[in-house]
């Protein structure tokens, strides 16, 4: 989530924006890290649905934490195994 957060407003808002935003994101939510369970779901997850990397290891993240995945990407949405909510872009 901090590097695609992180990646999207970078292209979009900047480097400042970004730095803040993520900055806000690691202080309002716990950091998970990616152990080799997460990595090796992560993988299944994406060979199953053929999706970037980074989507991958948000859901397999979801699914190892056994959390809501809150999201508006198309393809974290079509992974059964994780439970969505949908937000709406502002």
């Amino acid at each position: 989530m901090i590097h695609e957060t992180y990646q999207l407003t970078l292209e979009k808002e900047g480097r400042e924006t970004a730095t803040l935003r993520t900055n806000l994101l690691e202080k309002d939510f716990k950091v998970i890290s990616v152990n080799s369970a997460i990595a090796k779901s992560s993988a299944e997850l994406r060979h199953k649905y053929k999706i970037p990397m980074a989507d991958s290891i948000i859901a397999a993240t979801s699914l190892f934490v056994n959390a809501v995945c809150i999201t508006n990407d198309p393809h974290l949405k079509s992974i059964k195994e994780i439970k969505t909510k949908w937000i709406t872009r502002v």
